[in-house]
């Protein structure tokens, strides 16, 4: 194991976050498999929250998948999250993410497609499409302050 990773397992160990995916994986039903580079994966997640394909909490990554190989977007997108709550603190993360979820979902009407968490751990590999902020600074056609367009013949 690189020493990246072997340092981000013991900060997520030291910050409680990865107990507390073991606890959400033993709450939702999972089996727990060991994956690459100090992560662990527990699979057959059986609650309904949440609802996306998988989830991290610290090292631990959990899905409802029965079965996540460890060469898959989907992990690899889940492991950088792992080292995403290493960099914020453990469970500080959380506040992060749902705030930044907010402010996605508030400039796109998605929750990941500007959720600077989620385009860290890349977007495609999450199954997260890229969207347009709904706002646009530039002049629009049809601007209240704009005049009437009198000479078009458009009736």
């Amino acid at each position: 194991m690189r020493l990246r990773h072997r340092v981000r397992l013991a900060v997520n160990l030291l910050n409680g976050s990865t107990l507390a995916g073991l606890g959400a994986a033993k709450a939702g039903g999972t089996r727990l498999a060991r994956a690459p580079d100090g992560l662990i994966v527990g699979t057959g997640y059986r609650l309904p929250v949440p609802s996306a394909p998988a989830f991290t909490l610290g090292n631990v990554i959990i899905t409802h998948r029965a079965v996540l190989a460890a060469d898959t977007p989907l992990l690899k997108h889940e492991a950088r999250h792992s080292t995403q709550y290493a960099w914020c603190g453990g469970l500080l993360m959380l506040p992060l993410y749902f705030t930044a979820a907010g402010i996605s979902w508030l400039v796109s009407g998605d929750f990941g497609a500007w959720n600077v968490f989620e385009r860290g751990a890349g977007l495609a590999d999450g199954n997260y499409t890229a969207r347009p902020l709904r706002f646009s600074t530039s002049p629009s056609p049809l601007r209240a302050d704009a005049p009437p367009d009198l000479g078009s013949g458009q009736g």
